[in-house]
Formats: structure tokens, sequence, C-alpha cells
């Protein structure tokens, strides 16, 4: 069974758009390793990426702001993350990754679903203490095993990025 498969990325004035088999898909990216064009493409998506992250943590700084609900509600859209467990934990993510705030009490989960015109969740232990069960959350050592301080698992990593796969 010979599948397709299909890669479009567009960067700036290149873009990459192929369809066909596996086998062709390995002879196209050999082509685009050899003429440049994918490591100009990924430079420029690294720019980019790292543009948006500097711009989010110069606005999330400030309460409220903008940027920061935008931000955080598009993250919950994207990865489709309806139930308010992942909802958490998607927080948990952004505030981590994207504005590398390492201890964050419940005002400061709650202050982030309110800027993005969310509801808040409420008992936000409940939540935690359930990632944590299904291993999507750990607490680094030192951190006298307070929920403040909970980072993504490998698991909870895998279960984001298979919901924006979805």
């Amino acid at each position: 069974m010979d599948r397709t498969v299909k890669i479009s990325v567009t960067a700036g004035d290149v873009e990459i758009d192929y369809e066909g088999s596996a086998a062709g898909m390995k002879e196209m990216l050999a082509m685009l390793r050899q003429d440049d064009s994918w490591s100009i493409m990924i430079d420029r998506l690294k720019v980019a990426k790292n543009a948006a992250i500097q711009t989010s943590k110069s606005t999330s700084g400030a309460k409220g702001s903008p940027s920061r609900g935008t931000d955080f509600a598009a993250l919950i859209e994207n990865c489709s993350l309806k139930r308010k467990p992942e909802q958490v934990l998607g927080a948990i993510h952004y505030l981590r990754e994207i504005e590398s705030v390492m201890d964050s009490p419940p005002r400061v989960i709650n202050q982030l679903f309110e800027d993005a015109g969310m509801e808040a969740p409420g008992n936000l232990s409940l939540y935690l203490n359930r990632l944590r069960e299904r291993n999507f959350l750990i607490i680094p050592s030192g951190s006298d095993d307070k929920n403040r301080f909970a980072v993504l698992s490998e698991e909870g990593r895998a279960h984001l990025d298979k919901r924006s796969g979805d």
C-alpha cells in the first residue's frame, strides 16, 4: 500500500508544497537540503518563533495584557483543549514555556484564564492533582511538593502535541 504524504510550509518568500509518495518526499527533502531551501526555511521559522516568544514575554508581564489572553486562548483553541483539566495543562505549559514563569500560585493561573476571557478552573488543586496522577505533571525536587511549581512531564508534552495534531 503506497501512502500519499503532503508537506506545505511557507516562510516569507520560501514556499515548500509537495504531495506524493514517501520515497518521493525523501528525494524532495534531499534536494531542498542540497540547495539550502530547507535550512533557510528552518532559520526563518526559528526567527519568527523567537520573535513571537519575545513579544509575548515583553507583554505578558502586564496583568490583563490583551496579547497574553489572546495567545493563551489561541493555544487552547489550536490544541482543541475542551475539558478543564487539559486547559489547566495548557496553562502550565503556557506559563512555563512562553512566559518563563516557574512559580504559579492559583491566582496566576486564574488570571491567565481571565485574561483569555475564559472561566477560571475553580478548584485548581483538584485539576493539578489529577494531572499529576496521569503523569502529565511533575513537581521538581526541592519544591516542597507544591503544585505551584509543577512542570509538564514528557507524557504531558506528548499529550499536548497529540492534541495539536488532531
